[in-house]
């Protein structure tokens, strides 16, 4: 797998200066609960990295609940981590992957390629007896260069400009129910952007948590290979990172970020929505 590294290369890896392990763990509604995660334990030299303080930006009446940062801003934060083009990042969570992948998919969209998410996450590391801490690791800042990768991601207007076009597929990452406008626990509207594909985002995954290879994600996408180009969302950009992920372990190039995803769509009263599944 290209994206993902396994416990036991990791575990082969502690100690070595040119690589910076991020925990990235975070739980909604509990916004301080994965710092206290982590001053609790965490992998032995790993930094904290908080969703909603350092990789998102403030919310505003546009942008979704997890906007992008200031990009100046986050690349100043990248190399006060240690990181800088010389290193190799592995990020985890214990969310399945999602909170690491969205560092993943900005590190790759500010033109970092050497970065990875571990295979099953904290809870699995430290079942297996491997070593954790409560130290916190001495940093020593560097200076992150970053280049945009702007064909990475897809603004509000893109998505709608695109609406119905052949040959561009959006994908909705969210539970079945949310995307049929079932229920929406999080979002004031219920439903999906009109056109859109449903793939839980946790479908990338294997039963055991483990993130599936990629033969096997090739068979999840392979109603997306005709595609001429696939853009993802989610509720806020965030679960939506593991299946551009997943779609870059089975091959494709073609994907893209909808970053603000549904909570921006919605914010935009003109935007038509859907609810129940397409013809």
């Amino acid at each position: 797998m290209e994206n993902i590294v396994s416990q036991s290369w990791l575990l082969g890896q502690l100690g070595d200066a040119n690589i910076v392990i991020a925990d990235c763990r975070f739980a909604l509604g509990q916004p301080e609960s994965g710092r206290n995660n982590y001053e609790q334990d965490h992998i032995t030299g790993a930094v904290y990295v908080d969703l909603e303080k350092d990789l998102s930006g403030a919310k505003m009446a546009h942008g979704g609940r997890h906007p992008l940062p200031d990009l100046g801003a986050f690349s100043i934060l990248v190399g006060s981590l240690g990181i800088d083009s010389t290193k190799t990042v592995v990020a985890y969570d214990d969310q399945g992957g999602a909170m690491a992948s969205r560092l993943w998919w900005m590190l790759k969209f500010l033109g970092h390629s050497e970065v990875y998410v571990l295979d099953q996450g904290y809870a699995a590391w430290k079942a297996a007896g491997y070593p954790v801490t409560d130290e916190v690791p001495a940093v020593y800042p560097r200076t992150f260069s970053p280049k945009v990768q702007r064909t990475m991601l897809a603004s509000m207007d893109e998505v709608k400009d695109k609406l119905g076009r052949p040959g561009v597929v959006l994908v909705d990452s969210r539970e079945e129910r949310r995307y049929l406008g079932l229920e929406e626990p999080i979002d004031p509207v219920a439903g999906h952007i009109p056109g859109a594909r449903n793939y839980f985002w946790k479908g990338v995954l294997g039963a055991d948590g483990s993130w599936l290879a990629a033969a096997k994600q090739e068979q999840h996408f392979a109603g997306l290979r005709d595609a001429d180009e696939i853009i993802v969302y989610c509720g806020s950009g965030v679960t939506a990172c593991p299946n551009v992920l997943g779609l870059s372990e089975a091959g494709f190039d073609n994907v893209k970020l909808y970053s603000g995803s549904w909570s921006d769509w919605i914010s935009w009263e003109d935007n038509p929505v859907a609810t129940g599944e397409e013809e």
